[in-house]
């Protein structure tokens, strides 16, 4: 620590620079072996930088010190100023830097030994004087890029040096602007480059041509790729440039860094002025690669034993031919010598798309996804599937049936690819682990399951084109499974895995026959194969396959019922996943199905559900309780499809009358002594036939009345008896009570109560129920108990369960707002306001209640004295405050409805009055704020609402204290509110001018009927503030919309859904 002390002394501007001490911090920094030490070298660093006189020391540092990092520090310092305070400093200071950093760069890149040995400080100068000419250029540095450009012709390091900040420019200014630059300064740079383009081009074509140095040639490369994306095309097509690049491809030391400008080349998307011009590219370049990459080459393997630089060629090579044939492909289709490069290159990505790298395989599969909807929608007469978001490709399609001929053995083998590596759906929970044993899966993989998506998607797209090469190439696999030729678990998953994602793509007496086949071929195996792993994954996939097609089976009661009987004798295989994927089926079968087990089909003597209930008890004997209640769920999917009144009746009492007979074995018991009840047998018990009623009551519904009308009255007395029971226990322990095993379990309980209720709310039809019958009689038992009890004895359920009910009701409850608010809302609030870790729970229901009574029971709110409102207000400014996102979002959104609702009410002028200048200023904190940047879409919409009101002629009354300035202080709103803010945020951002600031306010009031123009003001406002870098996202409402304009067209694909996701005609005609 005395070393720290002592550090103090650099912040002493008034005598010259410790140039020892200010590396020995530095060394204190990076090497020390303490926190501490290191800690405080940090805070003294830190406030040396800060300082606004410390960067006029960078260029003693940097030629004095013999440190490397403390030369780094000094160009930390340096960059600091420029990014923060350029604008502050005087013209000739900001000369001064201007000039030492160029002079710098150039010392240091004049001769070869120097650059070389300081590469790693040179680029970062670089990356430094490109944030000087964002300032600077073009108007108080207009000669940059011909200064640039003329003094790279003194040497090949400096034009070494010259193209690599030429790279960083185009970055700046086209890749990572948003954010970092206003719109209207990042327009005069885009402007300004383009202008001066022709200097770049000139210099890079110089180099290609005459020199001979690889670095120098490579780094030209480089940034030309940077620039090829958006330069004038003459540039590229009217120039040696497109030339030069193929001259180059064939050399080992620049294939990768050429092949990608040729990239950028291909994909330009410009119209057909240069159609020849990307022909006789394209015609050449596949020339090359057959000497490059001669046909017939094992690309996988080339890739599995290639170094870094041949698996990056690979990759690069898909990126080509995708961007290529995405945008021109249909340049290729017409003439016999055209139509035999594309398939040579079509060739050549089959080729890639067997390598085994995640990264590669996804290029190539997006391009096949693309290429396949292209032909579906060319050659099967549909409309364009606008979700995938694919135009007709350039050139147009010839006639259908030549095209389809064209493309038709690429599409076999594309076909073979699909299946050979079929990605695992969601369904599949039986895997193979890391040591090659059978397990269940514990955890799903979301890039899996996004690229199965994709896969099925183009598989059925394939499936269409020619169902027969579909259906045969799938059945010479499975039969190769069958006579061992082919044999292993993977290769039958992926297999089984493709079969199942085609359904509903064929005709369905195809299908029919398809999956008998399949099924029947898949039973064999399964009984002629030893082994109880192989058994299990052969099990897995007949579960899966049968489950994907629900067509199928509910046309074939027979096969249905053999299947649902199959899933029964699963249901008693322990091995690993099994039993879970037998129910997870037998769930997904009842759903889709569910009509077909409650009426009597022909030759037989009664509905299945009969034969079910019957033998219930066996069926079930050998699950788990956690599958017990997927088992229940699928039979209360069934029991729901009885229309007949009395016989669902009957069936619901049948199906409870196991979790029913413990119950009352139980509550008979508690009748006799409540001690009983803290058994933690009979806890599990309970927790257990709750948990079952939650999930028979999750798939009946409303029929589910009949079974909570018996067992209610008793369950709020268990809810009171064990909450009485864990407060006791709070109370009396010590601070770790409640986390012990016997309070877990009784909450346990208490919670599968709560949710039980909830449940059957959201799921009921009959409102008046839900208000008269049950509300009543649960407030004491459930809302009492919730305030009488200690913080950490309450349950977050109770806060979810009243939101239900609000949301259920509607306005039928306004009269309990009161109530409710006293018992849940001042002590939730001050459990969830000590921090933002404690009870997470709590923090979301109790936000999701105080919306549901907003949007059901506002004018409830004005029922509350001001002092509870201002609570309520205040704790929706607390939640769009909070770090964590989920409850800043919920908090935003929350706000945005109450000044919606608030603006229409005859409220509006009282509540503005009082809240809209804290709301507008807590707004404005949070948008400036790094942390909340994910609201940004949320923060403007409810500026925008507050800028708008404030012009509106729904608020009438002065916004400002008019009882101190008098009404007619201000000639109105809006003259007040501009003022006010002008106000406010210079006293926030004193690095910003009042004039900048005004601008900004300004034009808020002008963009306030665009969100659109109004959010590009508050980004600008955000960048000129620097405190803002964008990442912004698409708001929900965006995000859902155009999710639902993709599901509709897709639906309109036969087979493009997933079976089990489709209501069919005659499932809705059954229902």
């Amino acid at each position: 620590m005395a070393g720290a002390v002592g550090a103090e002394k650099l912040l002493d501007f008034s005598v010259p620079l410790d140039l020892a001490l200010l590396d020995a911090t530095v060394n204190s920094f990076y090497c020390a072996t303490y926190t501490e030490e290191r800690t405080a070298a940090e805070r003294i660093l830190q406030q040396f930088q800060d300082h606004p006189d410390s960067w006029t020391r960078v260029d003693g540092i940097i030629e004095q010190t013999q440190n490397v990092n403390t030369k780094f520090f000094a160009l930390r310092v340096l960059e600091s100023v420029i990014r923060y305070r350029w604008s502050a400093l005087p013209v000739e200071q900001r000369d001064g830097i201007k000039n030492y950093l160029s002079n710098l760069t150039i010392k240091l890149s004049a001769d070869e030994p120097t650059f070389r040995r300081e590469k790693s400080f040179v680029n970062k100068l670089n990356v430094i004087l490109v944030q000087v000419v964002k300032h600077e250029w073009p108007h108080n540095w207009p000669r940059f890029i011909p200064d640039l450009t003329g003094a790279a012709k003194s040497s090949e390091t400096m034009c070494e040096n010259c193209m690599n900040i030429l790279k960083l420019l185009s970055e700046e200014v086209f890749d990572f602007a948003l954010g970092e630059l206003t719109q209207a300064k990042t327009r005069e740079l885009k402007s300004s480059l383009n202008n001066e383009f022709g200097l770049i081009h000139e210099l890079g074509e110089y180099v290609l041509l005459h020199s001979q140095k690889p670095a120098l040639i490579r780094t030209t490369l480089l940034t030309l790729h940077a620039y090829l994306s958006w330069v004038p095309l003459g540039y590229i097509f009217e120039s040696s440039l497109v030339e030069t690049l193929l001259k180059l491809f064939p050399t080992v030391e620049f294939r990768n860094v050429a092949l990608q400008c040729l990239t950028e080349v291909a994909s330009l998307n410009i119209g057909s002025f240069y159609d020849a011009r990307f022909t006789e590219l394209y015609l050449r370049f596949i020339t090359q690669l057959q000497m490059v990459l001669p046909r017939g080459t094992s690309i996988p393997e080339s890739y599995a034993n290639g170094s870094d630089e041949d698996q990056d060629f690979l990759q690069n090579l898909a990126l080509f031919l995708t961007g290529f044939f995405k945008t021109h492909i249909g340049l290729l289709e017409n003439t016999p010598d055209h139509k035999a490069a594309l398939l040579i290159g079509l060739e050549y990505l089959l080729g890639i798309s067997y390598v085994e790298d995640t990264e590669v395989f996804k290029v190539c599969l997006d391009y096949w996804n693309h290429l396949v909807c292209d032909l579906f929608q060319s050659e099967c007469n549909v409309e364009p599937v606008q979700s995938i978001g694919f135009g007709r490709l350039g050139g147009g399609a010839p006639a259908a049936s030549p095209r389809k001929a064209l493309y038709q053995m690429p599409m076999s083998k594309l076909r073979l690819l699909m299946v050979s590596r079929m990605a695992k759906p969601e369904e599949v929970i039986v895997v193979e682990d890391e040591n090659g044993n059978i397990v269940r899966e514990t955890m799903k993989d979301s890039d899996v399951l996004a690229q199965y998506k994709q896969m099925r998607e183009t598989l059925v797209y394939l499936s269409h084109l020619d169902h027969d090469d579909t259906q045969n190439q799938m059945l010479e696999k499975l039969a190769l499974q069958l006579n061992g030729k082919e044999y292993s678990w993977n290769v039958l998953n992926s297999l089984c895995w493709a079969i199942g994602s085609i359904s509903g793509s064929m005709m369905e007496d195809m299908e029919n026959k398809f999956l008998v086949t399949v099924i029947r071929d898949l039973l064999n195996l399964c009984e002629f194969t030893r082994g109880k792993d192989h058994k299990a994954i052969i099990a897995s996939n007949i579960m899966y396959v049968v489950g994907q097609y629900p067509r199928f089976l509910r046309a074939h009661w027979k096969f249905l019922k053999t299947v649902v009987n199959k899933l029964f004798e699963f249901m008693h295989e322990v091995h690993p996943g099994v039993q879970d994927m037998a129910c997870d089926t037998f769930l997904k079968i009842a759903r889709k199905c569910k009509r077909k087990f409650v009426i009597q089909q022909l030759h037989e003597s009664e509905p299945f559900v009969c034969e079910l209930l019957r033998s219930l008890t066996d069926t079930i004997k050998d699950l788990e309780p956690h599958q017990i209640h997927i088992f229940y769920e699928a039979v209360g999917e069934m029991i729901h499809a009885e229309t007949e009144p009395q016989r669902r009746e009957e069936y619901i009492n049948k199906l409870m009358e196991p979790p029913n007979t413990t119950w009352y074995q139980i509550i008979n018991q508690a009748r006799a002594g409540s001690e009983v009840l803290k058994e933690q047998g009979i806890v599990r018990n309970v927790a257990n036939i709750l948990q079952t009623n939650v999930a028979v009551c999750q798939s009946l519904g409303q029929p589910f009345q009949t079974q909570i009308s018996l067992i209610y009255a008793d369950m709020l007395n268990v809810y009171r008896l064990y909450s009485e029971f864990i407060s006791a226990v709070i109370a009396e322990g010590n601070p770790f009570a409640a986390r012990t095993t016997q309070v877990k379990l009784m909450r346990s309980v208490k919670r599968e109560c709560l949710r039980l209720i909830e449940t059957f709310v959201e799921k009921t039809d009959d409102p008046v129920l839900v208000s008269q019958q049950l509300v009543p009689v649960m407030m004491d038992p459930i809302l009492g108990d919730y305030a009488r009890n200690l913080p950490d004895a309450r349950d977050s359920e109770v806060l979810s369960l009243f939101a239900a009910i609000f949301n259920k009701v509607q306005g039928a409850l306004m009269d309990e707002v009161p109530r409710v608010f006293d018992a849940v809302f001042e002590c939730t609030l001050q459990m969830i306001t000590r921090n933002f870790e404690d009870y997470p729970e709590h923090r979301l229901q109790f936000f999701a209640l105080l919306r549901a009574i907003t949007n059901h029971c506002f004018r409830a709110l004005f029922a509350l004295s001001p002092q509870n409102l201002k609570l309520v207000i205040d704790s929706v400014i607390w939640a769009f405050r909070h770090t964590e996102r989920n409850v800043a979002e919920m908090g935003l959104n929350l706000l945005l409805e109450m000044l919606q609702a608030f603006q229409k009410s005859e409220f509006c002028n009282q509540f503005h009055q009082t809240y809209f200048l804290n709301l507008m200023q807590e707004i404005f904190a949070v948008l400036t704020d790094i942390f909340h940047k994910p609201g940004f879409k949320l923060h403007a919409l409810i500026l925008q609402h507050l800028f708008s009101l404030a012009v509106s002629t729904h608020l009438t009354v002065p916004l400002w204290d008019a009882a101190t300035l008098g009404p007619t202080a201000y000639a109105n709103n809006a003259v007040f509110l501009r003022q006010h803010t002008i106000q406010l945020l210079t006293s926030s951002f004193p690095n910003m001018s009042q004039v900048q600031i005004a601008a900004f306010v300004d034009g808020l009031f002008e963009t306030n009927a665009d969100i659109s123009a109004f959010k590009g003001k508050l980004r600008d406002f955000l960048v000129q503030s620097k405190e803002y870098s964008a990442n912004e996202t698409e708001t929900y409402e965006e995000t859902l919309a155009k999710k639902e304009a993709a599901l509709a067209s897709v639906m309109a694909i036969p087979g493009m859904m997933n079976p089990n996701l489709v209501t069919m005609p005659d499932e809705m005609a059954d229902a």
